[in-house]
């Protein structure tokens, strides 16, 4: 960190200038027409992720007519909860939804204040915090508008800027490094699991659809006319409400009203659920009783032939996955609907058989997933030094006014 001390210690020797956000930065009032927008340009806090430069894979387009526009250079905030610490710098532009704030630098503050600085800022612990502490409702609360804004910074001469934007980048670029090889690590053990689950010709197959319900969910609409903070609302299921790489979905961000629950479709505890298009085919196990939209499909009515753990390495199984692939068609958007999910033959093994294959597979899993152990305990280190000394660089004292 000498590198920046030193130009700290030569650029800004009385300290750095603090300012309200709002002094060097506004909300995005531009519009964009939805019919313009397509799966890579949209971004709803389902689809908004927590990178720097992160991607769009949008699993629904929006009804409303018109969108907040952001573009290239913008920081877009998730501002809802559980989504407040969603923060992407945007690589390009495109439209986002109401519960996705686009912050834009202001043109006369370019010369002061660059927009990959700006989005190390708001992805910190202390704009997380202030954020969490102003945020607003009962049920799902939001981010402030006006306290967002009121957020002080520090504006420490842009050299200094572009040297802490080029520090951090390396420790980002040492933890995407890791996530590479630990998805590696992830894809090789899901191959061989693979084989564990479905290589065995002794073993009857049957179709999926004729040991289990499965049907597609439902959306009322416009889905904005049904959602509701009263203490009477429904779970409503969204991609979203399941952490990366997670298993099950125990919460949501927002609700239904009962009359929006009678045009969906209702999933219970310890039914699957399955996305059905964009990034299709990923099973989740719901442990609440909730509503699912029409990205979703419902799988219920397997428990007299498969144990629920087994079912899921299953679904989740490279040889199901690329059949899944296979059906769904070879075009840039794809569609996994119930038919083609009923239609495809499994491996059905004893129960007792299921259950020992998930012992063993519950280990394997352990050594890609379990943080005290091997790679993911690197990558958890490494993600712990790049918060500190993120916290760290972006700390300084304050110039007298």
């Amino acid at each position: 960190m000498s590198r920046i001390d030193e130009l700290v210690a030569e650029l800004a020797p009385r300290g750095v200038r603090h300012v309200a956000l709002s002094e060097v930065a506004v909300y995005s009032s531009s519009r964009v027409d939805a019919k313009d927008l397509d799966e890579t340009s949209f971004v709803g806090v389902d689809n908004l992720v927590a990178g720097k430069g992160g991607r769009i894979d949008a699993s629904y387009l929006p009804n409303t007519a018109r969108l907040t526009a952001y573009e290239l250079g913008d920081i877009l905030l998730g501002n809802i909860r559980p989504y407040l610490k969603k923060v992407w710098r945007a690589t390009g532009s495109g439209g986002c939804s109401g519960d996705v704030l686009s912050v834009r630098i202001k043109a006369g503050s370019k010369q002061d204040l660059d927009s990959e600085f700006l989005y190390y800022l708001l992805s910190s612990d202390g704009f997380f915090a202030y954020n969490m502490q102003h945020a607003k409702g009962a049920k799902m609360p939001r981010g402030s508008k006006t306290a967002i804004m009121s957020f002080r910074i520090p504006v420490p001469p842009l050299e200094v800027q572009r040297e802490i934007v080029r520090t951090l980048d390396q420790f980002t670029q040492l933890e995407a490094e890791l996530e590479a090889e630990l998805e590696a690590r992830r894809r090789q053990y899901l191959y061989y699991a693979g084989l564990l689950l479905t290589n065995n010709d002794e073993v009857s197959r049957v179709r999926f659809g004729d040991v289990a319900t499965i049907v597609r969910g439902a959306s009322p609409r416009p889905i904005q006319n049904f959602i509701t903070e009263a203490a009477a609302g429904v779970p409503w299921i969204k991609i979203g409400d399941v952490p990366a790489r997670g298993k099950y979905i125990t919460q949501t961000a927002q609700r239904v009203t009962a009359e929006g629950a009678k045009k969906s479709r209702r999933v219970r505890p310890g039914d699957f659920v399955l996305s059905n298009s964009m990034s299709f085919g990923r099973p989740y196990i719901s442990k609440i009783d909730g509503y699912i939209h029409d990205g979703w499909l419902a799988i219920s009515g397997f428990e007299d032939a498969f144990v629920s753990d087994y079912l899921y390495y299953l679904l989740r199984s490279s040889p199901v996955q690329d059949e899944f692939a296979r059906r769904a068609g070879s075009g840039t958007v794809k569609n996994l609907n119930a038919e083609i999910v009923r239609s495809v033959e499994i491996p059905l093994p004893p129960k007792e058989t299921q259950r020992r294959v998930v012992e063993l597979l519950d280990k394997f899993d352990a050594l890609v997933n379990d943080l005290s152990i091997g790679l993911p305990a690197e990558l958890d280190a490494r993600r712990k030094q790049y918060e500190h000394y993120r916290d760290r660089l972006l700390t300084f004292e304050e110039a007298a006014a």
